[in-house]
C-alpha cells in the first residue's frame, strides 16, 4: 500500500538547501506555536505539532535527511509514494499503525514500522515432506515507533493504537484497536512490549508481539538524556559576571535558579530531582541548565560609553 509523500521542507517552511541552524530555528518557532500545552485550539494544534515534529525528526538528522533527499527527482509532486522494499520484503502482509504520532510515510521509510523480527527462540523448520501446512506457527513480532511528548513521558499516559494488516496478494484489510500504556519516565529509545498484538499466528499458533520504540517529541525548551532533562538558558554578560536569580521553566513548573557570580559560557548548573521519573521508584533524574552568554545586537550611545568605561577600568585580559 503506497504512502502519501510528505514534503518536510514545506512543513517547516524552509528551502531544501536550508542549513541545520535554519531548520532548528524554524522548528522551535512552530513548536512553540503549536505546542498542545500553550495553543488555544488544542485539537488542531496537536496534529500540527506532530507534523512539525516528524519533519524535524527527519531533517535535523543528517543521515535521515540524505535518505529523504534521494527519494527522487519528482519530490515536488504530491500524491502517493511507494517506498523501496523493507527488510520484511517477500512476506504476505504489511502493517500500518494509527495513533503512534507518525505518518505511514515516516513509518515505511524512516522507522521500523513494518519490520519483522523472529520470535525469541523460534526456528522455522520445514517438515521432511517439504510442507508447512498443518503445523502451528507463532506469528512474527512487529516493531514500530511511537511519538511521546515530554509531558507524557513525565506523567505517563494511555494511547489508543490501531494496527491495520494488509494482505499483499488479496488486498484484504483487517484493523484492530487496543490501548497502550506509556509509563511515567518512558525514556527515548525504550521499547514497550504489547503482548499478542504482532503478526497473527497460523494453524492455531499464537500471535507475535508488538514492540513500540519510544521517540521523544522534540521540545522547544528541553532535551533529554535518559532520565535527565536539559535546558539552554540565555544570560546577559553582566548576569554572568555579577550573578543573578532567574526564573526558568521545568516540566512541572517554573523554579528560581541562582546564577553564581563569575559564571562562564557553556557552564552547566544542576538541579537535582527535576528530571523524568526513574522507572517505578520515586527517584527522578536531574535538571541541567547550560548557560549561554548572549551579547546585545545593538547598543545605544549611553550603553556604548559604559562599555568603553569598563574597557578602560578593567584589568582583565582574556589572552593572558
Amino acid at each position: 500500500m503506497p504512502a502519501e509523500f510528505k514534503d518536510y521542507y514545506a512543513t517547516l517552511g524552509v528551502p531544501r538547501d536550508a542549513s541545520a541552524d535554519d531548520i532548528k530555528k524554524a522548528f522551535r518557532k512552530l513548536a512553540r506555536l503549536y505546542h498542545p500545552d500553550t495553543a488555544k485550539d488544542k485539537k488542531t494544534a496537536e496534529a500540527k505539532f506532530k507534523e512539525v515534529n516528524e519533519a524535524n525528526e527527519v531533517l535535523s538528522d543528517p543521515e535521515k535527511r540524505r535518505k529523504y533527499d534521494t527519494l527522487g527527482a519528482n519530490w515536488q509532486e504530491a500524491g502517493d509514494f511507494q517506498p523501496p522494499p523493507s527488510g520484511a520484503g517477500g512476506r504476505e502482509q504489511e502493517f500500518h499503525f494509527g495513533g503512534t504520532g507518525f505518518s505511514d510515510f515516516f513509518e515505511q521509510y524512516f522507522s521500523g514500522g513494518s519490520r519483522y523480527g523472529f520470535p525469541q527462540g523460534f526456528e522455522e523448520e520445514i517438515p521432511s515432506g517439504g510442507s508447512r501446512k498443518g503445523r502451528a506457527r507463532r506469528g512474527h513480532d512487529i516493531e514500530g515507533d511511537i511519538l511521546v511528548t515530554l509531558e507524557e513521558a513525565m506523567h505517563g499516559t494511555q494511547r489508543p493504537i490501531s494496527l491495520q494488516t494488509v494482505n499483499r496478494q488479496t488486498g484484504a484489510v483487517q484493523t484492530h484497536s487496543f490501548e497502550v500504556r506509556i509509563p511515567p519516565g518512558a525514556t527515548d529509545g525504550r521499547r514497550i512490549r504489547v503482548p499478542g498484538q504482532g503478526e497473527p499466528g497460523r494453524n492455531g499458533g499464537e500471535a507475535g508481539d508488538l514492540y513500540l520504540r519510544v521517540r521523544h517529541a522534540a521540545h522547544p525548551d528541553f532535551t533529554t538524556q535518559e532520565a535527565d532533562l536539559h535546558h539552554d538558558l540565555a544570560i546577559a554578560p553582566w548576569e554572568a559576571v555579577l550573578g543573578a536569580e532567574i526564573i526558568v521553566p521545568t516540566l512541572d513548573g517554573s523554579i528560581k535558579l541562582r546564577i553564581p557570580a563569575g559564571s562562564e559560557n557553556g557552564q552547566s548548573l544542576r538541579v537535582r530531582g527535576r528530571g523524568l521519573p526513574k522507572g517505578k521508584t520515586a527517584e527522578r533524574g536531574d535538571f541541567f541548565v547550560k548557560l549561554q552568554i548572549v551579547l546585545p545586537d545593538k547598543t545605544s550611545d549611553a550603553e556604548r560609553k559604559l562599555w568603553e568605561q569598563l574597557r578602560s577600568a578593567s584589568t582583565f585580559n582574556p589572552r593572558a
